[in-house]
């Protein structure tokens, strides 16, 4: 948000969402937001209604060029090697 829109903390410690935010993130009245703290800056995200949905291909370009399942055959035999000892 470019516009430099300010809001003003209540007796109640509230905000109120400026319009641009909500039509932007279509955030509408009794939606929920995460509120996350990052140096000294307070984050708000609109909170995800399905978080498999949501997190679903979350950094997929990780394993690219990867056989996943020989990486999976690996991993269980390092376990079992393991539990041997």
């Amino acid at each position: 948000m470019s516009e430099g829109v300010t809001v003003k903390v209540s007796n109640r410690y509230q905000i109120s969402l400026p319009s641009v935010a909500r039509k932007r993130l279509n955030i509408q009245a009794g939606d929920r937001l995460l509120v996350d703290i990052q140096e000294g800056l307070i984050v708000l995200c609109p909170q995800p209604q399905d978080y498999v949905e949501y997190l679903a291909g979350l950094h997929q370009e990780i394993w690219e060029g990867v056989d996943t399942s020989a990486y999976l055959e690996q991993e269980r035999n390092a376990w079992q090697e393991s539990n041997s000892d």
